[in-house]
C-alpha cells in the first residue's frame, strides 16, 4: 500500500511540474488533432511502420494485431492482459509458456514504440508526463515555433528518454520532433517531421516522419474479432470491412 501511494504521489508530483503554458499549448494541440473525446472513442486504428511491419490496435479492448511484413511473423496480444499467441516465421510457437510470455513482451514494446511515433500529440497529458515550455525556435526547413520540452517519470519502458516537440502557432499542430534517448544528452539521436495530416474518422493522423514514413493509416469503428484471433492476414484494400486472406 505504502508503494502504491508512494508512486501515485510521485506522478502527481511529476504533473504539477508542468508549467501553466505548456498545459495550455498541449490542450491547444489536442483539441486541433480532434479533441480528446474523440480520440478516446475512435476504436480501432490501423497503420504500416516504415514499411517494416503492420499494426492494427483496438484501443477498447487492449487487443493488438502485429504483422512482420518480411518473415511472416504475427504477434497476437492483449497488453493489458499480457496474453495471446504468436507465429513466428509461418510457424506457431508452442513452446514453454515463458518463450511465448517473452515474446508477447517483445510485442507490446513494438505496440508501445509503434503507437507513439503515430498518436503523440494525444498523449501529451499522459499521467507521468511533464511538459515544460521553452519558447520559440525554428524547425530544420525553417518554420517558426512554440517548443515543448517531455519528459517522464515512472511510465513507458524508457523512462529516461526525452522529446522536444515543436508546434506550429497558426494550427496548434506537431511539425516536428526531437528525441533524445537520454534527458542529459545534449544533441538528439534525431529530429524527424511530423506532416500530412489527414482526417480519419474524427481525429487528425498524421504519417510523414522524414525518410520513414507511417502508411496504410485507417481507423475503424468496428472489425472482426478474428483480427485479432487468427493468424490468417486481413485484406485493407477491399473497403472498410477487412477480409482475412490466407
Amino acid at each position: 500500500m505504502k508503494k502504491i501511494l508512494l508512486f501515485l504521489f510521485i506522478s502527481t508530483q511529476a504533473f504539477s511540474q508542468t508549467d501553466e503554458k505548456a498545459s495550455k499549448l498541449a490542450d491547444a494541440v489536442i483539441k486541433s488533432m480532434g479533441g480528446e473525446k474523440a480520440y478516446n472513442n475512435t476504436r480501432h486504428i490501423a497503420w504500416n511502420f516504415f514499411g517494416i511491419r503492420s499494426l492494427v490496435w483496438d484501443k477498447f479492448t487492449g487487443d493488438v494485431r502485429i504483422d512482420n511484413v518480411k518473415d511472416k511473423s504475427v504477434y497476437l496480444v492483449n497488453v493489458n492482459s499480457k496474453t495471446g499467441k504468436v507465429m513466428l516465421k509461418s510457424q506457431a510457437v508452442d513452446a514453454k509458456p515463458d518463450s511465448v510470455q517473452k515474446l508477447l513482451k517483445q510485442a507490446e514494446e513494438i505496440w508501445i514504440n509503434d503507437s507513439y511515433w503515430l498518436v503523440m500529440p494525444f498523449k501529451l497529458k499522459d499521467p507521468g508526463v511533464t511538459l515544460k515550455y521553452l519558447g520559440t525556435d525554428k524547425t530544420t526547413d525553417g518554420k517558426e515555433t512554440e517548443v515543448l520540452e517531455m519528459t517522464f517519470t515512472n511510465v513507458g519502458v524508457t523512462p529516461d528518454n526525452r522529446y522536444k516537440i515543436y508546434i506550429d502557432p497558426t494550427t496548434n499542430l506537431v511539425v516536428q520532433w526531437a528525441y533524445f534517448k537520454k534527458y542529459s544528452d545534449e544533441k538528439p539521436l534525431f529530429t524527424r517531421p511530423w506532416g500530412m495530416y489527414q482526417q480519419h474518422g474524427k481525429i487528425l493522423l498524421s504519417g510523414e516522419r522524414g525518410d520513414r514514413d507511417l502508411t496504410d493509416i485507417k481507423v475503424y469503428d468496428s472489425l472482426p474479432a478474428s483480427i485479432y484471433t487468427s493468424f490468417e492476414a486481413p485484406d485493407f484494400s477491399q473497403g472498410k470491412t477487412p477480409k482475412l486472406t490466407k
